[in-house]
């Protein structure tokens, strides 16, 4: 039986999309020069859309500019010609039509203070992925900054491409995801957004709104815990596969009790959030009698290594950024999350880092004086339908 995504949409295999085939032609700003950023805009390239690069830090940018291109590997192949690579944010959101934001969550508050002064009417800013309550904080600190251009930001629920960089200008695509949610803020230009996306990304369907692809943020399942549990022979530098290697059925068992606490607290909130399996089920076409089996049938993990070394984006990007506000959000809703409230603590722990502190708890995304009717209130309609004022961050 097709999981709720192919029932309403149907199978999305991932095809090179020709430009021809389209009678709009939207432009693309690809943000971050990372191992999704490159998955990206090599993809963007090859199927002949307008695409500029832009990254914050230039010296991740020479190689490209030096082979004067990407090289994709994997379910995509070919060499993409880059021209447009830029450092400069001004120059980065002149002329587009979308800028897909492909780096990790822990940077979104400081790029939307960078891009708040050069943001213009019409934009659509996508969160690639958003994880949970991202393009609420996004939406926040844009608008604190003063920001007034007609802008839309949406947030994917994850990562469309399993992608790891292989040098200063080459990707690896391991894995392709059949379909991937994404919501808009509000929810009422969701399908716009999809509509957009879709002129290049089939596998992009519209979801409810950003809660429901926050609470479906299958990341903060597979990321933190895994990671802290393998944490000895990560920073010794051991290499193993992370989720063939690092995920034994014990650690699994850890995981899906962190994913019953998610769902609680999505069912708290009025929800159906998705299981890690039934994820697996409809992302990967992998399946299991337990999670465990699930994740070890994925071939799409297949050669995905763990981290080399500490600090990892598995727990500086997904602690804060996913565990601590479904934690916050659990709390609005009077659900207790003792499993994850320990892998935050533990993580706060061995960083040094108090991450509840400076992760998106609903107070740092402007959602701390709302009432669960409010919230939704807003996720729907807009800021502007409870407060004609922006809060400030």
């Amino acid at each position: 039986m097709k999981g709720h995504w192919r029932q309403r949409h149907g199978d999305r295999k991932t095809t090179l999309v020709p430009l021809g085939s389209h009678q709009e032609f939207p432009r693309f700003c690809v943000v971050g020069a990372g191992n999704g950023g490159l998955a990206v805009a090599g993809y963007l390239l090859l199927a002949g859309f307008p695409v500029k690069l832009f990254n914050r830090s230039p010296a991740k940018l020479e190689g490209i500019r030096l082979h004067g291109g990407v090289t994709v590997q994997g379910e995509i192949q070919g060499f993409a010609r880059l021209e447009a690579v830029t450092s400069d944010p001004a120059e980065a959101t002149s002329e587009v039509d979308v800028l897909m934001v492909v780096i990790p969550a822990s940077g979104h508050r400081s790029l939307a203070q960078l891009l708040a002064p050069h943001l213009k009417d019409g934009q659509v800013v996508v969160l690639n992925p958003g994880r949970t309550l991202g393009a609420v904080e996004f939406e926040h600190v844009v608008r604190a900054a003063g920001c007034q251009s007609n802008v839309v930001v949406a947030e994917a629920q994850t990562m469309l491409y399993a992608s790891r960089s292989i040098g200063p200008a080459r990707v690896m695509v391991h894995g392709i995801k059949n379909c991937v949610p994404v919501a808009a803020l509000p929810a009422w230009q969701t399908e716009r957004v999809t509509r957009l996306l879709n002129l290049a990304f089939p596998q992009f369907v519209a979801e409810k709104h950003v809660l429901q692809t926050g609470l479906d943020n299958i990341g903060a399942v597979l990321h933190p815990a895994p990671t802290i549990l393998n944490l000895a022979r990560i920073e010794a530098g051991q290499a193993f596969e992370y989720y063939h290697e690092g995920i034994t059925p014990r650690v699994a068992r850890l995981l899906e009790e962190i994913d019953r606490e998610r769902l609680a607290v999505a069912g708290a909130l009025g929800l159906e959030a998705l299981t890690t399996r039934r994820w697996l089920a409809e992302a990967y076409d992998s399946h299991g009698d337990t999670l465990h089996e699930a994740i070890n049938n994925n071939s799409g993990y297949d050669g995905i290594m763990a981290p080399s070394g500490l600090p990892t984006r598995y727990m500086t990007e997904d602690v804060p950024m996913s565990l601590v506000p479904i934690a916050s959000l659990g709390k609005l809703a009077g659900v207790p999350t003792p499993a994850i409230d320990s892998i935050i603590t533990l993580a706060s722990l061995v960083e040094g880092t108090d991450y509840r502190q400076e992760g998106r708890t609903l107070e740092r995304v402007g959602l701390g004086d709302m009432t669960v009717e409010e919230v939704y209130t807003y996720i729907k309609e807009g800021r502007e339908c409870l407060f004609p004022r922006v809060h400030s961050v």
